[in-house]
Formats: structure tokens, C-alpha cells, sequence
């Protein structure tokens, strides 16, 4: 079923694709969507099959926190993919980088930044929060 997700990320310009019994499509950048399902609809993620473009370590967080089952990356980060194979939850990549840029190129990604050095998932959420909310009040 992984293949399928891919397909449709590939090809309906999707930035996310989650399946759990059915199929859900994303297509903003960030971690806004992924984040608005875990905060929302949790029990969606719970067992979920997921392809994404761009996985780094707080997609991770919210991923392993919501019950993820199975990840697909285009591109994902180190950090994400050590962080993900440590919750047992078996992930296949088209790329491994050391860090997730940001939108222009020019820097870190600004969750990947903020995240970085936390170890656990715990420590994450509410980073992440604190980042949707700020970036919904503006």
C-alpha cells in the first residue's frame, strides 16, 4: 500500500499523504497540516501509512506521538530517521540529509532548528505547538 501512497504524492502534488482505512491528502508546506491531524484527528495517525516530501525530526515527533505505523520519505533527516527507527516504526527514504533547510535554502529549517537537540518525543510537543500557534497568530 506504501507504493500507492507514493504514486499520489508523486503525482497528485501532494506534500503528505496518509492512509488509515481511508486516504487523506496534504498539500501545504511544514509541518502545519501533520500537526493540525495529531492535534485534531490523533486516532487517524494511530496505525496510519504515511508518505510525505520532506520528514524532519518534529514530522518525527508527531508521527511516532500519533501511532504511525509506516513512513515514507522523499527527504528526511538523520535526526528524523534515527529518531523514528528508535520507535520501531520501519521507514523507507528516497534521501538521508544531515538537516532539513528551510523554504529558501538559506538556513535550517526552523523546526528542525528548535528540535535538534531534544532527545525525546515528550520534549518536542510542545515545542511544536508553541511554533503552530505562533505561526497561526500572525
Amino acid at each position: 500500500m506504501v507504493q500507492d501512497l507514493i504514486h499520489i504524492l508523486h503525482n497528485e502534488d501532494c506534500s503528505c499523504v496518509i492512509e488509515n482505512q481511508e486516504v487523506k491528502k496534504f498539500h501545504r508546506r511544514g509541518i502545519m497540516d501533520l500537526y493540525g491531524l495529531y492535534d485534531q484527528e490523533r486516532n487517524f495517525l494511530n496505525g496510519a501509512q504515511v508518505a510525505d516530501h520532506v520528514v524532519g525530526k518534529a514530522a518525527a515527533a508527531l508521527l511516532i506521538a500519533g501511532g504511525a505505523k509506516q513512513v515514507y520519505a522523499d527527504l528526511i533527516s538523520l535526526s528524523a530517521l534515527v529518531l523514528l527507527r528508535e520507535a520501531g516504526i520501519p521507514v523507507e527514504y528516497g534521501q538521508v540529509v544531515s538537516y532539513i533547510q528551510n523554504h529558501r535554502l538559506t538556513d535550517w529549517c526552523p523546526m528542525e532548528s528548535e528540535c535538534y537537540n531534544e532527545k525525546t518525543v515528550e520534549d518536542m510537543l510542545p515545542i511544536i505547538k508553541e511554533f503552530v500557534e505562533s505561526q497561526q497568530r500572525k
